[in-house]
């Protein structure tokens, strides 16, 4: 079995071709300066163990530029230490995606879905949401808010007649919208977390 110091030399070096990729292979870009170039940037995994890496980086100059002998170093990570530098290696390298974690089955109505027939649907399956689509391509996001002030609005011209209408009229309306947006399934988990801490607005479904 490979020494602690062995396994942590083998994820820094990993690690640090990760990012000399990210950087389009800068010269003469140390370690640190490139976590913190990258921290500062696109990358929210490396802005999440920027100073985890930044200590690593001197413990790894320890290990390779201040050995005693040929088999001794003076420096040898524990257990946690290399623990956590593969896991950042693995945050990095294979970065946990939105799918399959958070697949789930979404029922929607396709535009031209009478009124009547999604009314009941929606109130036989208690949905608080749901998309409309125009033949499979999404077009808008339904919520109970949205639908009730839609309800409220028609009522303002009388009696509500819903025979004839149809489920896009329910998006047409000026009123209020829902907010959300849309995540590729390959897309790193963390970055769309961000989203949500950049934008609170948006719903959580």
């Amino acid at each position: 079995m490979a020494s602690g110091a062995d396994q942590f030399l083998s994820s820094f070096n990993r690690i640090e071709k990760r990012l000399r990729d990210e950087l389009d292979n800068p010269r003469n870009m140390g370690f640190s300066e490139m976590v913190r170039r990258l921290s500062k940037s696109k990358n929210i995994n490396v802005r999440r163990a920027e100073d985890d890496l930044l200590q690593m980086a001197q413990l790894r100059n320890a290990i390779v530029h201040e050995k005693i002998g040929e088999n001794f170093v003076i420096a040898e990570p524990n257990e946690w230490v290399v623990n956590r530098i593969q896991e950042i290696e693995r945050s990095l390298l294979a970065p946990e995606k939105v799918m399959p974690r958070f697949a789930k089955r979404v029922t929607g109505f396709e535009k031209h879905l009478p009124l009547p027939e999604l009314l009941k649907i929606v109130a036989q399956k208690r949905y608080s949401q749901f998309p409309i689509y125009d033949n499979g391509r999404f077009l808008g996001l339904i919520t109970l808010r949205m639908l009730g002030y839609w309800l409220a609005k028609e009522s303002l011209h009388g009696e509500i007649k819903l025979a004839g209408r149809t489920a896009d009229e329910l998006l047409a309306g000026d009123g209020k919208r829902s907010n959300f947006v849309s995540f590729r399934q390959k897309q790193p988990l963390l970055k769309s977390r961000n989203c949500f801490k950049k934008m609170p607005c948006l719903r959580r479904y």
